[in-house]
């Protein structure tokens, strides 16, 4: 699990995720059954990354937070604590380096599939 903690300020800081090597196929693929979190990981695809709290599914403060948690933890998503905001971000290298294609792959079918919330 990569748990990177700051020890200046310049440092960037992450909350736990797993390494490259321990994310796995069906992980990932159960991360993004969820309508939300496809949603959230078609959003992420546009940009760099996003503040939590700019993303625009219709779901609650809470329950954004808890699809989030599942993204982070199965290895789709990386945050980065910045002061007080958290800024998410799509770990593309990470997938394609280790499940070539998938993403892609992904982020097609979810243009044409109907929106969440």
């Amino acid at each position: 699990m990569i748990e990177e903690v700051a020890t200046t300020a310049a440092e960037k800081r992450y909350l736990p995720m797993p390494d490259p090597g321990e994310v796995t196929l069906a992980g990932v693929l159960d991360a993004l059954a969820d309508p939300v979190r496809l949603e959230i990981v078609r959003e992420l695809s546009l940009v760099s990354e996003s503040p939590c709290g700019a993303l625009t599914v219709s779901v609650s403060e809470s329950t954004r937070s808890h699809h989030l948690r599942t993204l982070r933890e199965a290895g789709v998503t990386r945050t980065r604590i910045s002061g007080t905001q958290r800024l998410v971000a799509l770990r593309r290298d990470d997938l394609d380096a280790r499940f070539p294609g998938l993403l892609e792959a992904v982020l097609v079918a979810a243009a044409t599939a109907p929106r969440a919330g």
